[in-house]
C-alpha cells in the first residue's frame, strides 16, 4: 500500500474508530454498560406506552406525565442527592439499579398478575359515573395504578439510569482528551441497542400465536420481557463491578487527582422565578429556552394523539407492543444514519440558522400530514382506498414517520445546535443560562404539552383525544411557527456575537505580532 493510501486509511480509521488499541479495556465496558443501560431504556419506553392506551387509552398520558412523572422525577432526585451524601458512589450505583431491577421483576410476576385485586375498581367505577368526562384520563390512572407506577419508574429510568447514573459516572472518570474521542461512540452504542431490544420486544409479542387457548398472551409477554430487563440490569451491574475492580485499578485510565475539578464554580440553583426574569433580560437566552420549550411541547402533542390512533388500529396489547418493537428499530437505524452522515454535514456547508431550523420544518411537515389524515380522515375514507389502506392506518404511519424523525432529528441536528448556541456567550451567560433554561424550558417543554392536553379534554368534556385534534393541531402550528422565529432571531444574534468574537481575536492576534514599542528614554 503506498504512502498516500496508508496516510487516507489512517484518516478514515480516526473518524470512524478514534480509539487506540489499549483503550479497549476501558471503552468496551463503558460502551456495553451503555448498552444494557438504553437496552432497557427502550424496552421500557415501548412497554409503559403498551401497558397504559391499551388499559386506559392515550388520554391518561397527559395526566399520568403531570400528576405522576413529574412529582415522581422530585421524589426521586430529593432521595438520590440525599442518599449522594450518605454512601459511596459504587453502592449507589449499584443500589439504584438494583432497586429498579427488583421492582420491574416483581411488576411481571407479581402485580400484573394481581392487577384486579389491589386495584380500586369499585371507587373508579363511582368516578366514571359521577365526574366530567374530561377527567377520564386521570379516574384511568387511579384506576390502573399499577401500570401507572410502572409508566412513572420506565419514565424515571431515563432520567436515573441514562443522565445520572452512566453520564455522571463517565463525566468522572474520562478524561477531556478522553471524552472527545468517546462519547459519540457511546451516543452510536446507545442507538445500536435499539435493534437487538427491538427484536426480542417483537419476538416476545409473537408468543400469543403458540400459547393455547384460556392462556393471558400479554402476561406472557410481560413476564419474558421483564425478564429481559432484569438481566439487561444485572449485567449493567456486572460491568460496573468489573469497571471499578480491573479499569479503575489502572493508573494508565483513572487518576483521581488528575480528574478531581479545580476550583470549578457549582451550578447556581435557581427558582423558576428567577429563571424566567434571568431569561427575561437576555433576548439571546430566552430563543433558546423558546427552542426547548417549543420542542417539548410540539413532540407530546403530536405523540399522545398519534398513540390514541396506535391503539385503535392496534386493539391487542401483544400487537402493539410488536409495532413499537419495529418501530424502536426504525428510529435507532435513521438516528444513527442522521447522526453519521446528516447532522454534521448540514451544519458545516448550510451553517447554524438552517440547521436548526431543520427540525422544526421537518415536526411542521410531518405533523401537517399526520392531523391531516386524523381530522379529515373520514372525508378521505374513499380516496384512500384506492390504495389499499384505510384513513387510520395512514394516520398511524404518518405519526410513526413524524416520531421517527423527530427523534432522529433531535439527537442529529437540534441537540447540536442547540449547544452551539452557548459557545459565544461568555463563561456567567453560558453557566446561569443553561441552569435557567434548564428549569424553565425543560420543566416547561415536558409538562406543557401535558397541561395543554389536560385543559383541552376538560373544557370540551372529551373523553377522546381526537375530539380535540383540531385544537391541537392549531396549537401545534402556533408553536411551531414561535419556534421558527425564535431560531431566526437567534441565528442573527448568534452571527453577530460570533464576528464580535472573531474579530476581538483578531485584533488580539494583530497585537501579539506587533513589536513592542520601546519606552521613551529620559533625559536630564
Amino acid at each position: 500500500m503506498s504512502q498516500p493510501a496508508v496516510q487516507q486509511f489512517g484518516k478514515w480509521r480516526s473518524m470512524l474508530w478514534p480509539i487506540h488499541g489499549f483503550e479497549l479495556k476501558k471503552f468496551l465496558p463503558m460502551f456495553l454498560l451503555f448498552f444494557f443501560i438504553n437496552f432497557n431504556y427502550t424496552i421500557l419506553r415501548d412497554t409503559k406506552d403498551t401497558l397504559i392506551v391499551t388499559a386506559t387509552g392515550a388520554e391518561t398520558i397527559p395526566f399520568l406525565k403531570f400528576w405522576g412523572v413529574l412529582p415522581g422525577a422530585i421524589i426521586f432526585m430529593l432521595i438520590f442527592t440525599k442518599l449522594s451524601n450518605m454512601v459511596k458512589r459504587e453502592n449507589l450505583f449499584i443500589g439504584v439499579m438494583a432497586t429498579f431491577g427488583i421492582f420491574f421483576g416483581l411488576y411481571g410476576t407479581v402485580l400484573y398478575a394481581n392487577r384486579d385485586a389491589i386495584s380500586p375498581i369499585a371507587l373508579t367505577n363511582w368516578m366514571y359515573a359521577n365526574l366530567p368526562q374530561g377527567l377520564h384520563g386521570l379516574i384511568g390512572m387511579i384506576r390502573y395504578w399499577p401500570s401507572s407506577l410502572f409508566y412513572i419508574m420506565a419514565e424515571l429510568w431515563g432520567s436515573a439510569a441514562v443522565s445520572l447514573l452512566f453520564w455522571g459516572f463517565a463525566n468522572q472518570i474520562t478524561k477531556v482528551a478522553e471524552s472527545k474521542r468517546f462519547y459519540a461512540l457511546f451516543g452510536l452504542g446507545a442507538n445500536l441497542a435499539m435493534f437487538p431490544s427491538g427484536e426480542l420486544i417483537k419476538k416476545f409479542a409473537r408468543i400469543k400465536d403458540t400459547l393455547p387457548a384460556g392462556v393471558d398472551p400479554w402476561a406472557v409477554t410481560l413476564n419474558y420481557t421483564m425478564t429481559a430487563v432484569v438481566i439487561a440490569c444485572a449485567a449493567a451491574i456486572a460491568t460496573y463491578f468489573w469497571i471499578n475492580k480491573k479499569v479503575l485499578t489502572d493508573a494508565r485510565f483513572y487518576d483521581p487527582n488528575e480528574l478531581k475539578p479545580k476550583s470549578k464554580k457549582d451550578k447556581p440553583k435557581m427558582s423558576i422565578k428567577e429563571s424566567m426574569l434571568y431569561l427575561a433580560r437576555s433576548p439571546y437566552l430566552g430563543c433558546i429556552a423558546i427552542l426547548v420549550m417549543a420542542y417539548g411541547v410540539s413532540i407530546n402533542l403530536v405523540e399522545v394523539t398519534w398513540k390514541k390512533q396506535l391503539s385503535l388500529q392496534y386493539t391487542n396489547a401483544n400487537d402493539y407492543q410488536e409495532f413499537m418493537g419495529g418501530f424502536s428499530q426504525a428510529t435507532g437505524a435513521l438516528t444513527i444514519f442522521m447522526m453519521l452522515f446528516v447532522g454534521g454535514n448540514v451544519i458545516r456547508r448550510f451553517g447554524w440558522g438552517k440547521a436548526a431550523m431543520f427540525t422544526p420544518v421537518v415536526l411542521a411537515v410531518t405533523g401537517i400530514g399526520f392531523f391531516a389524515f386524523v381530522i379529515f380522515r373520514d372525508q378521505l375514507g374513499g380516496f384512500i382506498s384506492m390504495f389499499g389502506t384505510t384513513p387510520l392506518m395512514l394516520a398511524v404511519m404518518f405519526g410513526a414517520i413524524q416520531n421517527i424523525m423527530s427523534k432522529a432529528t433531535k439527537y442529529s441536528m437540534f441537540d447540536p445546535t442547540k449547544e452551539m448556541a452557548y459557545i459565544p456567550l461568555d463563561a456567567d451567560a453560558k453557566l446561569k443560562g443553561k441552569a435557567a433554561i434548564d428549569v424553565v424550558g425543560a420543566r416547561m417543554g415536558k409538562s406543557g404539552g401535558a397541561l395543554i392536553q389536560q385543559g383541552l379534554l376538560i373544557a370540551f368534556s372529551a373523553v377522546s383525544i381526537v375530539e380535540v385534534a383540531p385544537y391541537i393541531a392549531a396549537i401545534l402550528a402556533v408553536m411551531i411557527g414561535a419556534w421558527i422565529v425564535a431560531v431566526r432571531a437567534l441565528d442573527k444574534r448568534f452571527t453577530a456575537l460570533n464576528a464580535q468574537k472573531d474579530a476581538e481575536a483578531a485584533a488580539a492576534a494583530l497585537a501579539a505580532k506587533q513589536p513592542a514599542q520601546p519606552e521613551p528614554q529620559l533625559t536630564t
